[in-house]
């Protein structure tokens, strides 16, 4: 009874989902993908490994609603982060994207599977602190994503001249405080005070400078091109004026013709 009320308070927010209380206004559903672009169209020299289409992600299994493994955005999501493929270039890298546009059927995919809680096969890789029970109240997992609002992306760096992504000190889709931000940090001065106490199941478990380093060098970057970010994700970043505040589009993702 506890746990169904926490679900029903928890309405829409989430690490995986993305969402805060600013993300969840009246939904209008639409499958019009006429105002989305392919990333790779605008911003060729990124790299896709859309965790989605694939298995390794924290479901295990390939998630509704990924047709293709690519990657989808507003045209102005897109455009702003061309400037940010660009500036991270200048300084070496480039930008890997793990998800972007998200269909409403694999929130809902995400959401069955949370419920199942016998279904723990990739526990030790995304959420080995946790009890599957905890992900709805303590708000892993939700009923709507900003990433259906097409102008949302997860992503990190890749450094070009070790040709290896870039050490962030996690995993992307971490279930746990090691995933945010301020984690062994200030986000906002820059600063790395190897803060670890945020981490309750693991107190030995922390990043070190260079790690929290590299998670600035994003930030810093998307922000400068006019993202915002998530303060539990460090991967996870938001057009500030995205073009579709209330609606949540549900076509697949596949190649747009």
């Amino acid at each position: 009874m506890i746990a169904a009320i926490l679900i029903i308070i928890c309405g829409a927010c989430v690490i995986t989902c993305c969402n805060s209380d600013e993300d969840n206004p009246v939904v209008s559903p639409t499958d019009d993908a006429s105002q989305f672009v392919t990333i790779t169209d605008v911003v060729p020299d990124v790299i896709l490994e859309i965790r989605y289409f694939g298995t390794y992600n924290f479901v295990g299994t390939r998630i509704d609603g990924y047709e293709e493994p690519t990657a989808l955005l507003t045209r102005q999501a897109a455009d702003s982060l061309k400037a940010v493929s660009d500036d991270v270039k200048a300084q070496g890298y480039r930008l890997k994207i793990y998800d972007a546009y998200r269909p409403q059927k694999g929130v809902d995919h995400f959401v069955r599977w949370a419920e199942d809680i016998a279904d723990t096969l990739m526990k030790p890789y995304f959420y080995s602190d946790l009890d599957k029970s905890v992900l709805f109240p303590q708000e892993y997992i939700c009923l709507k994503s900003g990433h259906t609002r097409g102008s949302t992306l997860d992503l990190t760096l890749f450094d070009m001249a070790t040709e290896k992504e870039v050490d962030m000190g996690g995993t992307f889709d971490w279930f746990g405080p090691e995933s945010h931000p301020d984690f062994c940090g200030n986000p906002e001065t820059g600063e790395y005070t190897g803060d670890n106490s945020k981490s309750p199941a693991n107190p030995k478990r922390s990043i070190t400078e260079q790690q929290f380093k590299n998670r600035m060098i994003l930030r810093q970057a998307m922000l400068r091109h006019g993202f915002k970010p998530f303060d539990t994700e460090w991967w996870h970043f938001t057009l500030k004026d995205e073009p579709f505040p209330d609606t949540y589009f549900t076509f697949p993702v596949k190649q747009i013709q």
